[in-house]
């Protein structure tokens, strides 16, 4: 597709959109599905169609709108009203009060920190289009990056705006994009590989399959602009078959974006070439790690692999491979277009853009948010999150997933970036946000991790396999009140071995949640062991 046709597309679907005077947009995320939200879009559509409106009112389905813990969730535009809690049977009297006075009863106060506090990026279309419509997703402006990329920027131009961008991995660690992007490119192969990771299984965190459910071209356009720039003519999508709905909207969307001529052959009537499949895992948390998610793929067991050689050198069929997860490569498309100041204008010094967290736990609004780095602990709690739900006091914030660490009320006015989290014991991993109230024990929390650690470990190493069990079994004894000591002492090498010795970032990793609890909570600890008065004084 050329740029000329792009626009047509583009315009011709914003004229459809200006002729209705009311559209109605359904939440069909996977939290809304799962209330009935596909029955609320029937009824309206009914509802519509018996009226003989269907010429001046217009209902879809789309995206998460973020607010999870109040969907279904139905929006009125241009009346920019959003209605909680929807059944089928509130459609008529919806319907009624469209050009007039608002049902109240269900209306959302959209005047609060949890919509004004946001500013959206990857998430800009979410709640917006229609998933499984690729016109919708062209007439917000899509796919007008890649086609801009392919026609006016060299692939190492398009490299440069990543680099100036300051975007960095959005899926654990944080490393440079635009630095690993050049080093696939610097490879010398006949062939290369793009991985979108989309593999993820940190306990709490909804945020790739929210992205692939809500604007899955925007992910795919990310993707081929970054098979562009290295020159990689084959990628593959890495997901868990957990997320059916995800699976089955990514897989129109490839079969839409080839049909229209932004994947496949001669992309947007150009000599690049770009071929995606899906990839299905099974679920296992270390297929997240780059080596084993290779292994995956390529038909072998998910185990981790040690570095060097790394990816971007040997990856699929020992080619040189670049992997990004979901998150990173949607900010892709925006980088493109407006360009790595524009991205860069917001964040820290060492961490860019703005960064999408999944918010859950003893919090009044749980649910997709993305807010602009540097943003406190605080404000995300207490003004975007609304506080601690059902009366309670705070105590934690765990962050990272089961990578991270968990982190106590005098620390809330940290900064979120990748450095300042890191340098407390915990991590910005792929946005998992866990809120933990003062009716929780820290002890129990450290524990719930350690076991999904060691429940997941793929067991290739004896730091990982054996130490996540060892902690594990050490963590129920002060849950019992029968640690005494010595297991505190135990419990402490333990995890400097485990950190230090285990193949790869999963096993290193698994201790945090241990370690900033010992950290932070120490008290909670020494209250459960046999020989705690001694403890105990010698803390005073």
């Amino acid at each position: 597709m050329t740029n000329d046709e792009l626009l047509t597309v583009m315009e011709q679907e914003q004229a459809v959109n200006a002729q209705f005077q009311h559209r109605i947009h359904v939440c069909a995320g996977t939290g809304c599905v799962s209330s009935r939200s596909q029955e609320i879009l029937a009824a309206f559509e009914r509802e519509i169609a018996a009226r003989g409106w269907s010429n001046t009112v217009r209902v879809k389905q789309v995206g998460c709108m973020g607010l999870c813990a109040a969907g279904p969730i139905v929006s009125i535009e241009p009346d920019h009203l959003l209605y909680r809690e929807m059944t089928p049977a509130l459609v008529p009297a919806i319907l009624d009060s469209l050009g007039q006075e608002p049902l109240r009863s269900h209306l959302i106060d959209t005047d609060i920190p949890f919509f004004y506090r946001q500013e959206k990026n990857v998430l800009e279309n979410a709640g917006h289009i229609d998933p499984e419509r690729i016109e919708d997703y062209i007439a917000a402006g899509g796919y007008s990056a890649l086609v801009k990329a392919l026609n006016e920027m060299q692939p190492g131009e398009v490299i440069q705006e990543v680099v100036t961008s300051g975007l960095r991995g959005r899926g654990g660690a944080g490393y440079k994009t635009g630095l690993k992007w050049s080093m696939v490119a610097k490879a010398i192969s006949d062939e290369k590989y793009v991985i979108c990771n989309a593999d993820e299984g940190d306990p709490g965190t909804f945020i790739n399959r929210s992205i692939l459910e809500s604007d899955p071209h925007r992910v795919l356009e990310g993707m081929v602009i970054a098979a562009y720039a290295v020159g990689a003519s084959k990628g593959y999508v890495y997901i868990r078959s957990a997320y059916p709905l995800a699976i089955k909207r990514l897989k129109l969307a490839i079969k839409q974006a080839e049909k229209m001529g932004f994947v496949g052959q001669n992309v947007c009537s150009t000599p690049f070439n770009f071929k995606v499949d899906i990839r299905l895992g099974a679920g296992a948390f270390i297929c997240g790690e780059e080596t084993a998610l290779i292994s995956s793929i390529s038909g072998g067991r998910g185990v981790p692999t040690p570095r060097p050689p790394y990816p971007a050198q040997s990856g699929v069929e020992q080619k040189p491979t670049l992997i990004n997860n979901v998150e990173t490569l949607a900010n892709i498309p925006g980088i493109v277009n407006d360009g790595g100041k524009w991205f860069a204008r917001v964040g820290t010094e060492n961490s860019k853009g703005t960064k999408v967290f999944a918010l859950t736990g003893s919090i009044r609004h749980t649910g997709l948010i993305e807010v602009p780095m540097g943003i406190t602990l605080r404000e995300i709690i207490y003004d975007i999150g609304g506080g601690i739900s059902d009366g309670n006091g705070f105590k934690a914030v765990q962050t990272g997933g089961p990578s991270g660490g968990c982190l106590p009320e005098a620390l809330l006015d940290t900064p979120v970036d990748y450095e300042f989290l890191k340098n407390l014991g915990s991590m910005m991993g792929s946005g998992g946000m866990i809120v933990i109230d003062d009716s929780s024990t820290m002890i129990d929390i450290a524990r719930y991790f350690m076991q999904f650690s060691m429940q997941e470990s793929c067991g290739k190493c004896v730091p990982c396999r054996v130490g996540t069990a060892l902690l594990y079994n050490l963590l129920g004894k002060f849950q019992t009140g029968q640690a005494s000591s010595w297991d505190l002492k135990r419990l402490e090498e333990l995890c400097d071995m485990v950190k230090n010795t285990s193949l790869c970032g999963m096993g290193q990793s698994a201790p945090n949640p241990i370690l900033s609890t010992l950290r932070y909570f120490r008290h909670e600890y020494l209250s459960r062991m046999i020989d705690n008065e001694e403890q105990m004084e010698a803390v005073v």
